[in-house]
């Protein structure tokens, strides 16, 4: 008997997806475990097994095409089956919406605007028209013609983009003196993906639900980078200031416990484990995979995992497991030259840490201006949870520790 292969549901926070790409065509016969299509959730592009066999006998979403979890993905079963009695009988099956209520007012009801297309489109203004002449006499408004003639512009040469290809005030601004027509103003819109669709929805649940704070922290890197150096001498392993900083967060964590906490609504859980986010930028927008019980492992073991999720986060090969689970995020910019900027906290977390790049800058060391090496860091706090002097304590921690390493290796 023919079976329904529906929409899975690919993380905790997704609610529709996008099939990327089919490997079966209709007529296929399809094994279980066997590769059926490609999907991108909100967070990433993920292979998807067949749990059913049999042949493929229907696809419910063309490649490219978005639909919501649940939805009927394909049709699996025998050469022949009735696929729209199948079909139907899912649509049956379903609650049916109540009809909305009669409108109170005769006032017209504004058409509902077209959905946007699930793939992404372009979209161009068109040039505007020539000039348009009435009775031999061109149609400007009157602001635009003092304009014009403030600025002796040649109106003869001048588009205009009003009704009817009137010469309106913007055409005058855009016209360049010299050139033949005036500047045509372009844009373009595309649909938003899965991803960044949820990205947008719960980064601004938590700016405007978590009441931010923010504290600021600088820290001589100059012990890291020595640090930095030694370990790539002797071992040859490429570790990364990021993986130094993030050593040194999952050995202050456990001694502020408010830190690593959650915000539940009516308690706030304060984890044991140090699972620490590392948010890192993809084409489609922002993806945070998890280094779990961070503390436990050397720096070598975080280096080579941040390395492994950098690769698999591009490739889109990363799993719901690899982003599950943080209780406190790490967000560096340094490499793109950023000095200092703030982040949103990342739920569940209380906190976010962002990361500035180091620069060289003149410093006092026993009583002498010397070159320095610094590094602003900027803790970005949930106040329900966090106060000011538990989020400065913390800082102070990390400082100690980023600029001591070797008691990081302590721990």
């Amino acid at each position: 008997m023919a079976e329904i292969v529906r929409m899975p549901k690919l993380s905790d926070t997704m609610t529709e997806g996008v099939v990327a790409v089919w490997h079966k065509k209709i007529g296929d016969a399809v094994k279980t475990g066997e590769l059926l299509a490609e999907i991108e959730s909100d967070k990433a592009t993920m292979e998807f097994e067949s749990f059913q066999e049999g042949v493929l006998l229907h696809i419910g979403i063309e490649a490219g095409q978005k639909a919501p979890v649940d939805a009927i993905l394909a049709i699996l079963g025998k050469q022949g089956e009735d696929v729209k009695a199948i079909i139907e009988a899912d649509k049956a099956a379903k609650p049916v919406a109540a009809a909305p209520a009669p409108a109170t007012t005769a006032a017209p009801v504004a058409p509902a605007p077209a959905p946007i297309a699930s793939t992404p489109t372009l979209k161009t203004s068109k040039p505007a028209p020539a000039p348009v002449e009435n009775n031999g006499r061109m149609v400007i408004s009157p602001l635009a013609k003092k304009l014009a003639e403030e600025r002796n512009l040649p109106l003869g040469k001048i588009r205009g983009s009003g009704d009817g290809g009137r010469i309106v005030k913007r055409d005058i601004d855009n016209f360049l003196p010299g050139s033949s027509v005036a500047q045509i103003e372009n844009f373009s819109e595309v649909g938003v993906t899965s991803m960044r669709g949820i990205i947008a929805k719960r980064l601004s649940e938590s700016l405007f639900t978590a009441p931010h704070f923010y504290l600021t922290m600088d820290i001589d890197m100059d012990e890291a980078m020595r640090t930095r150096k030694a370990i790539i001498d002797e071992t040859g392993d490429k570790v990364s200031f990021n993986d130094i900083v993030l050593k040194a967060v999952a050995a202050a964590l456990p001694k502020h416990p408010a830190i690593n906490s959650s915000w539940l609504g009516d308690r706030i859980r304060y984890n044991e484990h140090v699972h620490i986010g590392v948010a890192m930028a993809i084409e489609d927008g922002l993806i945070v995979p998890v280094v779990k019980f961070a503390n436990t492992k050397s720096i070598q073991e975080v280096s080579a995992e941040v390395k492994d999720f950098a690769a698999r986060s591009k490739a889109k090969k990363l799993t719901p497991a690899d982003w599950a689970g943080n209780t406190f995020t790490i967000s560096n910019l340094g490499m793109f030259g950023i000095e200092e900027f703030t982040a949103i906290i990342n739920p569940p977390d209380a906190c976010i840490l962002a990361v500035g790049g180091i620069r060289q800058v003149p410093v006092v060391k026993n009583g002498a201006v010397v070159p320095g090496n610094m590094m602003k860091v900027t803790l970005s706090c949930d106040h329900r949870v966090v106060d000011g002097a538990t989020g400065a304590a913390f800082l102070q921690t990390l400082k100690k520790y980023i600029e001591n390493p070797v008691l990081i290796f302590m721990q």
